[in-house]
């Protein structure tokens, strides 16, 4: 009886990307008990990530614990910026002088200039815009709870996160992001999990999955001892349905839970084994999770997304397997086939336990499908 094992396994959230004011800050600053959170979750093996709307130089001046994070997206998603080495990279191009020339001529007050963003307050965002159009710029506005911030087309928190993530190695399905401002919504709709601390605008608590009850760093703090109680187990995603798999006699659709998940298909020859497990690789890899599938035959070879490695002279290395997966966005078939079956079950041992020390490590790959397991 042939037998294929589906599995999504161990801890799921490797990351927490926090928006600064009004989130992680009271009044621009962040007290001792929030800092001695965020250093328990990292020890714990996760990563930090600070997405905030402020630029680097101000950070440095009222933050001088920036360094408890791995990265920080600055300028609201168009800088980078590394606290161990202080090297910033530019996600973006400033806008040009003539366009901050002009909104000072207009009587544009406090313009406040990045390494790209360019800010000011409302009600200018009329005569920013009207600029804007003018000069034929591509930029756009993003409000920030009456912060007018303008930014080239396309840039935002989520843009910027993004570029975190990929330089960690961490899929946005292995992140937790907290907020409170419109600005942040962008980034937060990117987290497998949102989170809107107690003091959150009501537009971004509509959207999270989870409201805490505290305000501000104290509604951090509650979210750090959550992900390091049970790692958000009961938490659900609010647009997550499920890996659809089929339909009950009463017609309600089934659906097995992404998180968590062990699924063992199991049957005969012609039993619509093969057809199962490739209409949940499909739906898995469309919502861009990370797949590895371990490949005994070469029935697998055919799928166009995932990078297939080893032919049917020679196995993969494991070393193969793992530079393929440095990238959260590629999916991965391992063909044995070019394995004797007496040897395939040693290379596969060798591999599989490679994947689960990297995975422990970055949360990835998110599922595995093992393919005649027996």
């Amino acid at each position: 009886m042939a037998l294929k094992l589906l599995a999504q396994l161990g801890m799921q959230y490797h990351a927490l990307a926090v928006d600064y004011d009004g989130t992680l800050a009271t009044d621009g600053i962040v007290d001792d008990q929030t800092i001695d959170a965020l250093r328990r979750l990292r020890e714990s093996g996760r990563r930090l990530i600070l997405v905030t709307g402020r630029i680097v130089e101000q950070l440095l001046h009222v933050f001088p614990q920036i360094r408890v994070f791995d990265l920080v997206v600055a300028d609201n998603g168009a800088v980078l910026f590394e606290p161990e080495t202080n090297q910033r990279t530019l996600l973006a191009e400033q806008p040009p002088k003539c366009f901050i020339d002009e909104l000072a001529r207009r009587g544009v007050p406090q313009i406040e200039v990045g390494d790209v963003i360019v800010a000011t307050w409302e009600p200018y965002e009329t005569v920013v815009l009207e600029t804007i159009r003018e000069l034929a710029l591509e930029l756009q506005i993003i409000f920030n709870k009456g912060a007018v911030m303008i930014l080239p087309t396309g840039v935002n928190k989520a843009t910027g996160l993004r570029a975190a993530l990929t330089k960690l190695g961490i899929s946005h399905h292995n992140t937790v992001g907290v907020g409170d401002a419109e600005n942040d919504e962008a980034f937060l709709k990117l987290c497998h999990i949102s989170v809107a601390v107690k003091n959150a605008l009501d537009v971004v608590k509509k959207q999270a999955d989870l409201i805490t009850t505290q305000a501000r760093g104290r509604g951090v703090i509650e979210l750090i001892e959550q992900m390091l109680d049970n790692d958000l187990q009961h938490v659900g995603h609010r647009a997550e349905a499920g890996i659809l798999v089929g339909t009950a006699l009463d017609g309600t659709e089934v659906r097995i839970p992404v998180y968590g998940t062990r699924v063992l298909v199991t049957g005969g020859p012609a039993g619509g084994k093969s057809k199962l497990a490739l209409t949940m690789l499909e739906q898995l890899m469309d919502a861009r999770y990370q797949i590895v599938v371990i490949d005994p035959e070469g029935d697998y070879q055919e799928l166009k997304e995932p990078v297939v490695l080893g032919t049917i002279q020679q196995t993969p290395a494991v070393e193969e397997v793992l530079q393929v997966i440095e990238d959260p966005n590629k999916s991965c078939v391992i063909s044995l086939f070019g394995a004797p079956p007496a040897e395939q079950p040693p290379v596969f041992a060798r591999i599989l336990a490679a994947l689960m020390e990297y995975r422990s490590r970055t949360g990835r790959p998110n599922w595995y499908l093992i393919d005649e397991a027996h």
